[in-house]
């Protein structure tokens, strides 16, 4: 979609061409004169449109403008959820009408981070999947402009969020291909032409070079699938070549039938979202290229499927990761976690300065916070206020989850280091204090993503997540010279409690 900034009232924006013009319109008094703001007052006076985020009121052919199509969408308090809300609902209802260009345009002052949501969300509601079919219709919104009082004022949130969409886009793109049409080779290919962009160069490691590193819990994952493993490498350098970068580490199992220990017929075609987190490596490289932010990023993406055949790793087996230590594995269907801890010994030879693993890692994340939070694990208080705080920004939200010593006794093991999995209580931070045993001393977040990176029933399909948290985290960070300066306080008041929808249980990763 071609996004433009333009600074506009709504008066002027009715004079725009369009097909649809969206008014998004908070719960403050109304008072300008122009005739969509008298008839916006007069309708919430007499209770047809309410000022609650989310309501709209549809208008054909009003007097004074030259759209044929007016939503008034009700953004309420105008905060960056209130603005999401809003907009979604507008576009959704304008889509019906299949309008190539749209409007949308702010009825008061307008924040950087409301605007920025205004962008991602407009984008959110329009995409449209089209790779693997015949006769696909392409998103109908080609142009969308947006209004604001004052252009330049936002501009660089504006310019940021566009970014953002690009790589949130390409992060829901690889998330819906099938399995077949998203290999580990094909991730890896994928990485090769984001090293075409600037400032983004990349190395892929086959099966040989992981045998060598020593990687065996990795390559014990993808002994059971005719696919080759893949090891990918990206780096951004937007800093001096000296300065510790950020390391994302993102699970990218293309396809997980659970292996040996065979995951339930239904819904297991849902199992090619497996590798979202390295969609969303990927995707955040994406909008660092088109932003380009001064800091330096590592993006580290162990990809294989998990298949079950004669070579494939056995309940009971002992395998031997990259940091030394030995794994008795209790459970193949618990293999993300087995094909992370190597990637995580792997990057401490960048000496990074944080390092934050993405995965679709346990059903029991799901069950704890449905769709609503991705699950949040940090070794580390002033990272983990700090990706609270972008997750809030954005509106790609997180919540923080334990990490106490206990939860760690039931992965103990009479054969090996460690067990891969523990029981089934607490089943996301077992999983994360597994994690924490390859990480060392380096600050370390973990994000449990398995509720968050896909929706299932009729709107099935990748959300993208989480790229716009780690793309507000990256450009934060950036803009305080490479530190993390959020306020743990401020970010843990504003992170409140939020319902989460009934959603179906996964099993565990």
């Amino acid at each position: 979609m071609d996004f433009q900034l333009k600074t506009l009232s709504v008066a002027q924006a009715a004079a725009e061409k369009s097909d649809v013009l969206i008014v998004l319109v908070g719960s403050a008094p109304i008072t300008a004169k122009d005739a969509l703001s008298v008839l916006a007052a007069s309708a919430r006076k007499a209770g047809d449109f309410p000022d609650k985020a989310g309501k709209l009121l549809a208008l054909y052919r009003p007097d004074e403008v030259v759209a044929s199509r007016v939503v008034l969408a009700a953004v309420g308090d105008g905060t960056p959820a209130s603005v999401r809300s809003g907009v979604i609902a507008a576009v959704n209802a304008a889509k019906a009408h299949r309008p190539k260009r749209v409007v949308v345009v702010f009825a008061q002052p307008a924040e950087a981070a409301a605007v920025a949501c205004a962008v991602t969300a407009a984008a959110d509601a329009s995409y449209v999947y089209t790779a693997t079919k015949s006769k696909a219709e392409p998103r109908s919104i080609r142009a969308l402009t947006l209004g604001v009082p004052d252009a330049a004022g936002v501009r660089k949130a504006f310019d940021e969020a566009c970014g953002t969409v690009l790589g949130i886009e390409l992060a829901k793109e690889w998330g819906n291909r099938p399995a077949n049409h998203a290999t580990p080779t094909l991730l890896a290919d994928v990485a090769k032409e984001l090293a075409k962009l600037p400032k983004i160069k990349c190395e892929v490691l086959g099966p040989k070079e992981v045998e060598k590193l020593g990687m065996g819990s990795f390559a014990a994952v993808a002994r059971g699938s005719a696919e080759p493993l893949r090891f990918i490498v990206l780096r951004y350098q937007g800093a001096a070549k000296d300065e510790a970068p950020v390391v994302l580490v993102g699970k990218g199992i293309t396809f997980d039938t659970g292996g040996v220990s065979l995951k339930p017929a239904a819904e297991m075609d849902e199992m090619k979202f497996d590798m979202c987190g390295a969609a969303s490596v990927l995707g955040t490289f994406r909008a660092l290229a088109e932003i380009q932010p001064a800091i330096n990023v590592v993006g580290l993406i162990p990809s294989c499927e998990n298949m079950n055949d004669g070579r494939a790793v056995k309940p009971g087996d002992v395998v031997t990761s990259m940091s030394g230590q030995t794994i008795e594995v209790l459970n193949t269907d618990a293999e993300g976690r087995l094909i992370l801890c190597d990637a995580l010994t792997y990057a401490k030879r960048f000496d990074p300065a944080a390092v934050i693993d993405i995965a679709t890692l346990t059903g029991a994340c799901v069950v704890a916070l449905g769709g609503v939070r991705s699950g949040l694990f940090a070794s580390d208080e002033t990272l983990a206020a700090a990706l609270q705080a972008a997750g809030e920004e954005s509106q790609d939200r997180c919540w923080r989850l334990p990490l106490d010593d206990d939860y760690a006794e039931g992965l103990k093991s009479n054969f090996a280091d460690v067990a891969n999995i523990g029981g089934r209580a607490g089943g996301a931070v077992v999983a994360a204090k597994f994690l924490q045993r390859f990480v060392g001393d380096f600050a370390w977040a973990h994000l449990d993503i398995a509720g968050t990176a896909w929706k299932s029933g009729a709107a099935k399909g990748s959300t993208g997540r989480p790229v716009g948290l780690l793309v507000s985290y990256l450009t934060t960070r950036a803009r305080n010279g490479n530190a993390d300066g959020a306020s743990e306080k401020a970010a843990t008041d504003s992170a409140a409690p939020a319902k989460a929808p009934a959603r179906k249980a996964r099993s565990a990763k």
